[in-house]
């Protein structure tokens, strides 16, 4: 498609303008970043596993009723969604101990938790992504309480979809990290799912090996990134089997 006026730019994705009023043409990048982007690199062929995943989950959150910003897959590399505004709030829902609530509360890392944990960050490069309460939301009317009791909901029925589908296939969900928009439809509002769920905002573990298969490999310098998302999308159907490539990945349609 013709090429339209770019909106944002941020560490993993393009934002373009849609060729209709109300929509954005999504563009991921191959670009891998960790440590608030303190370490940097370019992994070939991994936008495009992350624009197939991102919609085979955002399709499958579509299809059981959960509202995301998702409409189509263009290309190899761009998606088609709907314009939001995005609440500036990163939602982090974990099942396992890992990462930085395995850090802040000395947990052992892959200890199950007695339940969800649901937790929220302040949308800021510039600060780190500061943790903040409901309290803070309030106060600074980053969203409102049906919002905040709208995007728990949401978060859980992602949570428990997202932990069926990594199930069935052998993958333990960790922990993921989703962003929420509001779209407005005449006088109402209504929230989605925004962004992109990928390997690149979930921590997924090998059931049987523990086997890390998302961004935790270029975190730690475990592999081959390209290698651990390919994994994930062989299991899930995205890919064929038996890829001639992993750095030129061979995608169903």
């Amino acid at each position: 498609m013709a090429r339209r006026k770019k909106i944002y730019e941020g560490k993993a994705k393009i934002l373009y303008e849609g060729p209709e009023p109300g929509t954005i043409v999504q563009y991921f990048k191959d670009d891998a970043t960790a440590f608030n982007a303190q370490k940097k690199a370019t992994i070939e062929g991994k936008g495009v596993l992350n624009n197939r995943l991102s919609e085979f989950f955002m399709t499958g959150l579509n299809n059981i009723g959960v509202p995301t910003h998702f409409i189509k897959r263009l290309n190899m590399r761009e998606q088609l969604c709907r314009a939001c505004e995005i609440i500036p709030l990163e939602i982090i829902v974990r099942n396992y101990a890992a990462g930085s609530l395995a850090t802040r509360l000395g947990l052992e890392e892959g200890m199950a938790l007695p339940r969800p944990i649901v937790e929220y960050c302040y949308k800021d490069d510039k600060l780190g992504d500061p943790m903040v309460t409901e309290e803070h939301i309030a106060a600074f009317g980053w969203a409102s309480q049906q919002d905040m009791d709208d995007i728990l909901a949401l978060s859980l029925r992602v949570n428990d979809f997202l932990s069926g589908v990594m199930m069935a296939v052998g993958i333990r969900l960790v922990d993921f990290k989703i962003e929420i928009g509001r779209v407005y439809e005449g006088d109402f509002q209504r929230l989605v799912v925004a962004d992109e769920i990928s390997p690149d905002s979930c921590r997924l573990w090998d059931i049987e090996t523990g086997q890390k298969l998302d961004k935790d490999v270029f975190r730690r310098d475990l592999g081959n990134l390209t290698d651990a998302y390919s994994e994930v999308a062989k299991r899930l159907g995205v890919l064929q089997q038996s890829p001639a490539s992993v750095t030129k990945p061979t995608l169903i349609n």
